[in-house]
């Protein structure tokens, strides 16, 4: 079964810096790789978004600091919505694999984890 895959991921930042930002982002990214044992160079792009409380540095950054160089990179803000999670960064890798959809893992860290509780690492057993 080969083709595009999305895998999902989201963490949390508990401050708007560079810092904080970069340094979960690119935690997230390592996790989703791993856990789904993904060569850089089948990602065929990678959309992020940030609440609107993160603007101390793109997301994307991190994955070019992680040397990404050849993958295209998005950054959009994601929808303002009243009560939403805070300080949140998600992220959709389109990646070319020969793997069935029930064979991706969906990464998702902090305070993100209550978005897709049935993601989790506990949920999947």
């Amino acid at each position: 079964m080969s083709g595009c895959r999305g895998i999902r991921g989201a963490t949390s930042v508990s401050e708007n810096t560079e810092t904080a930002i970069l340094e979960a982002t690119q935690s997230l990214l390592e996790e989703i790789v791993d856990a789904n044992e993904i060569p850089v160079e089948t990602i065929a792009s990678v959309i992020f978004t940030a609440t609107p409380d993160l603007t101390a540095v793109h997301p994307a950054r991190a994955a070019r600091d992680l040397g990404w160089t050849q993958t295209p990179l998005l950054c959009a803000q994601e929808i303002d919505v009243p009560g939403s999670l805070p300080r949140c960064i998600r992220v959709l890798l389109l990646v070319n694999v020969d793997r069935a959809s029930d064979r991706i893992h969906h990464v998702y860290l902090g305070e993100a984890r209550s978005l897709r509780p049935d993601w989790t690492e506990e949920a999947l057993g």
